[in-house]
């Protein structure tokens, strides 16, 4: 392993576009990688005598846990359930809303998976390195996710 500096030159990006799906909120997903990189410092000895795969792996369940951390220390979560009638919003932002709705009605660790492989576009296996499953359980949760998805929006 090169050391932290060529794991934030090669990932950092990614881990932010990653971290915007599962949070919603590029500012927060900024900080949590920003967090986690912090973290690899603290950890220098540990993460670089891992091999990269690995140590991109450390990274992405470290920023997930600092983000599990967030949720559990915050008292309230906010969520829209209605629209309002007026105030500006357009119709991308309503359709926006509404998809994060449709994911929020997920299990959190489906949601999280479904995030992965659909919006960032990472393999089963490349996700089943990051939350320690095999790749034919990730399948399965994203089949268990599609269905859910399929049976709230037949419900709307």
């Amino acid at each position: 392993m090169a050391g932290i500096e060529a794991l934030y030159t090669n990932y950092h990006t990614e881990l932010i576009r990653w971290c915007r799906g599962m949070t919603g909120n590029n500012e927060t997903a900024r900080e949590l990688v920003q967090e986690g990189f912090v973290k690899a410092l603290q950890h220098e000895t540990t993460v670089t005598s891992l091999r990269e795969e690995q140590a991109k792996a450390w990274l992405y369940r470290t920023i997930r846990n600092l983000y599990i951390d967030r949720i559990r220390h915050t008292s309230k979560e906010c969520m829209v359930e209605e629209l309002p009638e007026q105030g500006g919003v357009t119709p991308d932002e309503y359709a926006e809303i509404e998809i994060a709705q449709l994911l929020q009605t997920l299990p959190g660790i489906d949601r999280k998976i479904f995030v992965l492989r659909y919006v960032e576009g990472l393999s089963s296996t490349q996700i089943g390195e990051i939350y320690g499953l095999p790749p034919g359980t990730v399948r399965a949760k994203l089949s268990n996710a599609r269905t859910l998805l399929r049976t709230a929006l037949s419900g709307r």
